[in-house]
């Protein structure tokens, strides 16, 4: 499989108000991000990458408590993913931990100079918070 056949893991970091969205390279290295949705925008965005078939996989934030158990989130996100499975039956679709994502994606932020009125930006944290994901996912891997 050449280079530019290769497909991307895809991150989502699912919120009631925005959606943040990451892709990996084609060697599944690196996070980048791809932006941050309302739910049409996400729906437009993945079907503009399945068009240039470019998800082998997309991973769902998932939103446990510190103890690994389920809470109100974890409902909404659930159907959120049977959503994403009626409207994209021929994805994969995998969820891993989210539990400190958003944190982990302020620090990164900080520490990148990025100054409080950018980190403000809405969406900013979203897409942050779903390379974070990624990253994560993609170590874990090796």
């Amino acid at each position: 499989m050449s280079l530019a056949q290769k497909k991307r893991v895809v991150a989502i970091d699912y919120g009631t108000k925005r959606i943040g969205v990451a892709k990996s390279d084609p060697l599944w290295l690196f996070a980048q991000p791809v932006g941050t949705f309302d739910r049409a925008g996400l729906s437009s965005t993945l079907n503009a990458m399945l068009k240039q078939d470019e998800i082998a996989l997309l991973i769902v934030g998932y939103p446990l408590s510190e103890r690994g158990e389920k809470n109100a989130m974890t409902g909404v996100i659930d159907s959120f993913i049977e959503t994403l499975h009626e409207e994209f039956p021929q994805l994969r679709i995998e969820t891993v931990d989210e539990h400190h994502s958003s944190r982990d994606a302020r620090s990164i932020l900080i520490a990148s100079g990025t100054s409080r009125k950018e980190r403000q930006q809405k969406g900013r944290l979203d897409s942050a918070a779903a390379c974070v994901l990624l990253s994560e996912y993609l170590e874990s891997r090796e």
